[in-house]
């Protein structure tokens, strides 16, 4: 397991593929900032730009919403030290009726440019559920097997067992998980079980703070003490030998978290 920033740099060239602007910072800010500072190439794919991330759509309406999550993005990323993005431009929450074929096309095309040697997004579950999430990692994994390039790992971010016991109750308060979730993970599944530093995370906090329509109520709300420590570990998983599907047989959940993740 990767535990230590000296071992990210074991992870390579990075490519993240994620549904929503933030995905990346709260899944895999600590990791990128950790791989950036050690020389090591991080790109950025988001498949849409959140304009529907929103309670209040009169106030934030979708086109004003996905300018300044765009903006907001680019804030996040530059405090991460990624200078490599690529938007898909699929509709928040149309991911799972978008033409599969299109989106692993146009995401094979970037593993072509970028030649990564490891891509980071979403397990089956999609972390948290949502929709947008599932079908992302199914075209994420397509991808990857597409490319026929040996040896690309592909690692999924994972709901760690050893998180429940502090954070469950908080979860269940925030809305995070959509019903029959999180599908938590053994500990000694884990392939990545990063417990961020003080400087990392608060590097973390900080680009978090930078997509401020997702997250300012949040911190708000908890005080940046809790809400650093929140976000303060990042775990993945290999990918499951055989999954080649973006669902999780027997559940279906629906739209209701905070923001987007």
């Amino acid at each position: 397991m990767i535990t230590t920033p000296n071992e990210v740099t074991e992870l390579g060239t990075i490519l993240g593929i994620w549904a929503h602007p933030d995905d990346e910072a709260y899944l895999s800010g600590g990791l990128m900032a950790i791989a950036r500072d050690n020389g090591t190439r991080v790109v950025c794919v988001t498949a849409t730009r959140g304009e529907l991330g929103t309670a209040d759509p009169v106030t934030w309406p979708p086109d004003r919403l996905a300018t300044t999550r765009t903006a907001e993005l680019a804030g996040c990323l530059g405090i991460l030290g990624v200078d490599e993005h690529h938007w898909l431009d699929f509709p928040d929450g149309g991911c799972a009726d978008a033409d599969t074929a299109t989106a692993v096309e146009r995401l094979s095309g970037i593993m072509d440019l970028v030649q990564p040697d490891t891509v980071l997004t979403f397990g089956p579950d999609g972390f948290t559920g949502h929709p947008d999430h599932r079908a992302v990692a199914g075209w994420a994994a397509a991808a990857v097997d597409r490319a026929g390039r040996a040896g690309i790992r592909l690692l999924q971010a994972a709901a760690a067992q050893r998180r429940q016991e502090r954070w469950a109750r908080l979860n269940e308060q925030l809305g995070v998980f959509e019903p029959g979730y999180p599908m938590l993970v053994p500990d000694d599944r884990l392939a990545v079980g990063l417990d961020l530093a003080p400087g990392i995370v608060t590097r973390k906090v900080k680009a978090l703070v930078a997509q401020q329509t997702q997250t300012a109520g949040l911190i708000e709300a908890l005080g940046v003490q809790t809400y650093t420590a929140w976000v303060g570990d990042e775990c993945f998983v290999d990918r499951p030998a055989g999954w080649p599907g973006r669902s999780v047989p027997g559940q279906v959940p629906v739209d209701g978290v905070p923001g987007d993740l």
